[in-house]
């Protein structure tokens, strides 16, 4: 039976977003180890390690993209340089520019860094040359020339009293500068490639550098001679010496000689042992589950998105930062390596999104990547998941929340499972037997017993699942089609499940949906086409309650199906462009719809009315997903961003309820004012209540009584200066009706004649307001004016007049 309490939504408003914050570039940690500093285009933002929320950002204000930043070791000053080559000063916690000067390299800054004291700024640039500045006296003091090309590393030695620098440019070598006599010392030369990052110890006497001709080289900085090469067998961009004196047993470290770790394009942290050149430890990643041999691993590792761009020590909380080529950033718990954190700073394209976990706490992503993102909506933290080999298309959760399935152009169908305690998520089952990419997949209504995907290769499968998912080791179920129908002559695009389980819906390319049966063994069964959409199907769904079918298609329109005769019963048009998504909410008597123009609409089917649309994306919005709760719901953008929207049609209602009885509590209290005669109150409330009609009321009244001007008097001169502006301005719109302009010229009287003209004229809007009470005035006085005459007439002619046939005088 249907609930008559049932409330039509009317509202939605952003209760979060997750946007991008970083997009390549630049990573630097604060030296107290609560933000990171990250580059994103004409910004660069500060994230919040511990709650993963942007809580500074600093833009350029021509837009110009930031090329180089470097923040000081006191964590009070943020140096930004951009293409225009300015480079600017922050005061990044109030996001203020505090000093701006053009850096004098001809073309961009590469490279920057500050010396421990945070006085001396290093800006190495792309002319080969490398400026240092005191940021206190605010001057050029050195100008080194003599690098090959873009400077991209620029470094102080840590022990400041040596006045040492050390940068690499295109040629490989590491150049060593004395500050004092302002020459280059020395080249260190060991690399053939370029050297990504050098790493000092506590004593200052040892340094390593990484670089891409994947080796890592030990100097003795003595002697400036390298006293050890270590092959590493990866283009390496990040290394990190271990400290000395911490007991790392559990990463390999078995004595107490120089041990350093790398990251590179393997994706893997690996400790090595200087004197011995071995590698002791090497993280372990979750594997693809995908049996590759060694050699194609080698040759896919190459342009792996997992490879680290950036390693960063936190020696105070013991911990290291890793940065992805996918623009995730890793926090590693040393002496474990454990994961500890992981932000994910640029999502690309946003696919799909869907609410998970207990309460619909988290949600699961599908961007342009091969791998999945899982969000827990409190902390922005995130759990990325490896398993499909390419770009995930879409996602579909099980009635409970902690089983979801996805699929991907790599043709493979895969479940999931979140552990209901730890909130991880693993991989509990894979299919793959499509000819093409998978483009769709929904799982089944009442329990979880099978999926259903549908692939570009125009066929609908049916994949049942055991019924016991729960996984020991790295084996994982392998999932058999238990029907397969070439279901349209296009892709198809969406497939849904009835609530029942009994039916399913598919829409494609080919503009059509298709009802099937699920009910008989082995095969789908047809049961009837839907036509009447002009453009592709891009979206089908069920309602919760009715026997109708939604489908939402390329040519803007979305359509409403019923499942007995295939025929159309509504059209809803609002959309510019093709319309992507479809939902129900409000137990089926509404809609919410998403399209490539970036809006969200909310539609009430009896109506066949848009009630709101919700603009927050600056493209097409492919994912929509409300929670079960039917309370929130998520929008995942191709422009990256991924917003909650949270529905506030009861806050807003009892809002206006509220405000209602509040008005008319007020016009009790005034009519209760106005009997008393308690006019100055009464005046008060009116004009608070912004009722020009009312407070003219309040005048009649108080005009109608004996000694009317004097109470006119003491209660408009009584009025604070906010209610005399706001009597002046109900002034000027009384005085166009001929009917009150008496009232208004009285009220005017008071005011000119015992408030000086410069008070007057401070209230807001004084000028605008008397030019328009002049012509009315001037027309008021005209019509006075031809009143008088014709009643002077009128008395002459009375006085003149005598009675026909009545006695002369």
């Amino acid at each position: 039976m249907a609930n008559t309490n049932l409330q039509f939504k009317t509202n939605y408003v952003v209760s979060s977003k997750i946007e991008p914050f970083y997009k390549g570039g630049k990573v630097q940690i604060s030296k107290d180890e609560k933000y990171i500093f990250c580059t994103c285009g004409s910004r660069v933002n500060v994230l919040e390690i511990s709650t993963g929320k942007i809580v500074h950002s600093v833009e350029h204000d021509d837009q110009e993209d930031i090329t180089s930043f470097t923040l000081s070791c006191d964590d009070e000053l943020l140096v930004t340089a951009s293409r225009a080559l300015l480079l600017k000063q922050w005061d990044w916690r109030q996001a203020q520019c505090t000093r701006s000067w053009r850096a004098i390299h001809t073309v961009p800054v590469a490279s920057m860094t500050f010396d421990s004291t945070s006085t001396l700024l290093a800006t190495g640039g792309c002319d080969g040359t490398i400026k240092l500045w005191d940021v206190v006296k605010q001057y050029c003091t050195h100008n080194l020339k003599g690098s090959s090309g873009v400077v991209h590393l620029v470094q102080f030695h840590p022990d400041i009293s040596r006045l040492q620098l050390f940068s690499s440019s295109l040629d490989c070598g590491i150049r060593l500068w004395d500050l004092r006599s302002s020459q280059c010392v020395c080249v260190l030369q060991s690399h053939y490639s370029a050297v990504t990052s050098l790493s000092f110890s506590p004593d200052g006497g040892t340094m390593v550098s990484s670089g891409r001709d994947k080796i890592c080289t030990v100097w003795d900085l003595k002697t400036r001679k390298a006293t050890r090469t270590v092959p590493v067998y990866e283009a390496v961009e990040g290394v990190v010496l271990l400290p000395e004196n911490e007991d790392f047993s559990q990463i390999g470290v078995k004595s107490k000689a120089l041990h350093f770790i790398t990251a590179g394009s393997k994706g893997v942290l690996r400790v090595w042992e200087a004197s011995t050149t071995r590698c002791v430890y090497t993280q372990t990643l979750p594997s693809t589950l995908t049996s590759v041999s060694e050699e194609e691993e080698e040759e896919e590792k190459d342009d792996d998105p997992r490879s680290l761009t950036y390693l960063l020590h936190l020696p105070a909380s013991s911990r290291l930062a890793a940065v992805t080529a996918e623009h995730n950033i890793l926090l590693y718990q040393l002496p474990g390596l454990t994961t500890q954190q992981q932000f994910v700073g640029y999502n690309d394209e946003v696919l799909d999104v869907k609410f998970l976990g207990k309460g619909d706490s988290h949600i699961v992503v599908a961007t342009n990547s091969s791998q999945l993102k899982v969000f827990e909506l409190l902390t922005n933290s995130c759990q990325i998941l490896y398993g499909h080999t390419d770009t995930v298309l879409s996602l579909d959760v099980f009635k409970k929340g902690f089983l979801f399935a996805s699929c991907a152009k790599d043709r493979s169908v895969r479940v999931w499972q979140m552990d209901s305690d730890s909130g991880q998520v693993h991989c509990v089952a894979q299919g793959s037997s499509h000819a093409n990419a998978v483009g769709s997949i929904t799982c089944s209504r009442m329990k979880a017993s099978f999926i259903v995907s549908g692939s570009q290769d125009c066929t609908v499968k049916v994949w049942d699942l055991p019924a016991d998912l729960s996984t020991t080791g790295p084996d994982i179920h392998q999932l058999t089609a238990r029907a397969t129908e070439k279901a349209h002559e296009k892709d198809v695009n969406s497939v849904a499940v009835s609530p029942n389980d009994k039916l399913l819906a598919s829409g494609s390319q080919d503009r059509t949906a298709k009802l099937w049966s699920l009910a008989g063994e082995g095969n789908v069964g047809l049961l009837g086409v839907f036509r009447g959409h002009r453009r592709g199907v891009w979206a089908v769904c069920f309602s919760p309650v009715d026997q109708v079918l939604a489908t939402s298609s390329a040519d803007g329109t979305t359509k409403l199906w019923s499942l007995q005769d295939f025929s159309c019963l509504k059209t809803f048009e609002g959309h510019d462009a093709s319309v992507l998504k479809v939902i129900f909410v409000s137990r089926g008597t509404q809609l919410l719809t998403s399209g490539s123009d970036g809006l969200v609409k909310l539609w009430t089917i009896k109506t066949n009315e848009c009630v709101k649309t919700l603009d927050a994306h600056q493209d097409k919005v492919w994912g929509l997903h409300a929670t079960r709760r039917d309370d929130k719901m998520v929008t995942g953008s191709a422009d990256s961003n991924i917003t909650v929207w949270v529905d506030v049609t009861e806050v807003e209602l009892a809002e206006e309820q509220a405000k209602q009885e509040d008005q008319i509590l007020k016009q009790q209290e005034l009519s209760n004012l106005l009997h008393e005669k308690k006019y100055l109150k009464a005046l008060g409330l009116a004009i608070s209540l912004d009722q020009p009609h009312t407070v003219l009321n309040v005048i009649k009244a108080i005009r109608q009584g004996e000694d009317s001007c004097e109470l006119l008097e003491k209660t408009v001169l009584k009025l604070r200066q906010d209610q005399k502006e706001s009597i002046l301005r109900y002034c000027v719109v009384w005085n166009t009706n001929a009917r009150n302009c008496q009232d208004a010229q009285a009220v005017l009287q008071v005011l000119l004649t015992h408030l000086p003209p410069e008070e007057l004229l401070q209230y807001q809007g004084a000028r605008t307001h008397f030019e328009g009470l002049i012509p009315y005035t001037e027309r008021h006085m005209q019509r006075i004016g031809h009143l008088l005459q014709a009643s002077m007439f009128l008395n002459y002619m009375w006085q003149k007049m005598r009675v026909a046939g009545g006695p002369s005088r």
